[in-house]
């Protein structure tokens, strides 16, 4: 299996003989889908299965076209897929009283049974403690490498070979190799709208300790909310069972679980620090309207 990774601003690409993935960071982009259909048609490959997943949008006024609400995001892709066969389904995870939601798109062809499921975990966190941020700025002696060492990053998932990069003035991002299986963190320390997004692919996850994984992110970061989804590529798999519900300083605030049809399924769960009287919403609460909220979650 043969792995190209590329870093920058807004994306990672990774890919393998059979599966292609893009990660994007920030302002979304779906212009390459055509042109990935393009290629995959000339060198003779179908296209069995899809998804796309994405957090909120803290401003959804401001982005352009068709990302304004998922409703238009999921007329784009099924106008792309729905013309090659596969049937799709779309959904809309969180709680009605969180701000946070996780959106889930998902497009396939009838699949042969699998013995042998392949898992997604992707985690999406807000608030960063701002001492744990202060590591992610841009100075005259820091480089990307002593970034994914002194924040913990190395320790996630330790015998990975990582490729880093950091940004100017602040910012971090990293893809992993770990045999068959890949990772990548994006980091956004700005104080106020922190976050960082982590994602691991191709790892047995009925083996690997989902809790101590999770710990070991969390304590890069230490923040006031975060997100957690699994994604099957088996459905009716749920691993809610191993999701620690009781982690030490976070209560979970929202469990759900969804069925992708051939497309596997999807398992999500919000938590908050016991402690955190805020949020990154609230101290950016001058910037949201009643209008935006109502945009981003019509679907």
């Amino acid at each position: 299996m043969i792995w190209i990774l590329m870093s920058s601003l807004n994306l990672a690409f990774l890919c393998t003989l059979t599966k292609l993935s893009l990660k994007l960071v920030g302002l979304p982009n779906f212009l390459s889908i055509p042109a990935i259909l393009k290629l995959a048609n000339a060198l003779s490959l179908g296209v069995k299965s899809v998804i796309y997943t994405r957090g909120r949008f803290i401003f959804p006024r401001a982005q352009p076209s068709p990302h304004r609400s998922f409703s238009e995001e999921v007329s784009v892709f099924d106008n792309h897929f729905g013309k090659l066969g596969l049937v799709s389904k779309a959904y809309v995870m969180g709680s009605p009283e969180k701000s946070q939601k996780w959106h889930v798109y998902s497009a396939s062809a009838e699949l042969g049974s699998q013995s042998k499921p392949v898992y997604t975990f992707e985690m999406f966190v807000i608030g960063l403690d701002r001492k744990r941020a202060s590591v992610f700025y841009k100075t005259h002696g820091s480089s990307a490498a002593l970034m994914t060492e002194d924040s913990g990053i190395r320790k996630i998932l330790p015998q990975s070979e990582i490729c880093d990069f950091e940004f100017d003035p602040c910012g971090y991002s990293m893809n992993g190799i770990e045999g068959s299986a890949i990772s990548t963190i994006h980091v956004t320390p700005e104080d106020g709208f922190s976050y960082a997004g982590f994602e691991a692919a191709g790892y047995d996850f009925e083996d690997v300790n989902l809790t101590q994984l999770l710990e070991r992110v969390l304590a890069c970061f230490q923040p006031t909310e975060f997100s957690v989804a699994v994604h099957t590529d088996i459905a009716g798999r749920e691993l809610g069972k191993n999701f620690p519900l009781d982690l030490n300083g976070y209560h979970c605030g929202h469990k759900s679980h969804e069925v992708l049809g051939s497309g596997g399924s999807v398992t999500y769960q919000n938590f908050d620090r016991a402690e955190s009287c805020g949020s990154p919403r609230s101290i950016l609460k001058c910037c949201w309207s009643k209008d935006e909220k109502e945009v981003e979650e019509e679907f």
